[in-house]
């Protein structure tokens, strides 16, 4: 049997801004509202549906992407002004870790989730 993460649900308080937040950071679009949802499709086919609540509790989201990729998503975030850190922990603002010999970043989508970008998985 083969199993695949086909989607997950991003619950946020405003979903068109958080869909809209991610997607411009990774260069890609957020899609159009299908039923409670707004969607960021993924290369890998796995989508995040973002779905408005009233209470959100912070999540953890960690995005492999290329080393181009990277350096494009870091610069959109630099230019936005956007806080981020090397750690999972937020204690090292402003730097961009090694791990596993690449790079990886984390910062904060407008509710709080703790998004990562890693180059090396």
């Amino acid at each position: 049997m083969s199993v695949e993460l086909n989607h997950t649900i991003v619950c946020v308080t405003d979903r068109e801004k958080s869909a809209e937040f991610l997607a411009g950071i990774l260069g890609l679009r957020a899609g159009p509202v299908t039923g409670p949802f707004v969607p960021v499709a993924l290369a890998n086919g796995v989508t995040l549906d973002y779905l408005r609540v009233d209470r959100v509790t912070s999540q953890h989201y960690a995005f492999l992407v290329g080393d181009d990729d990277f350096d494009a998503a870091l610069a959109r975030i630099q230019a936005a002004g956007i806080t981020y850190w090397a750690d999972p922990f937020h204690e090292r603002p402003g730097d961009v870790n090694t791990v596993n010999g690449g790079r990886g970043v984390y910062f904060e989508d407008p509710d709080g989730h703790n998004m990562e970008l890693l180059t090396r998985a």
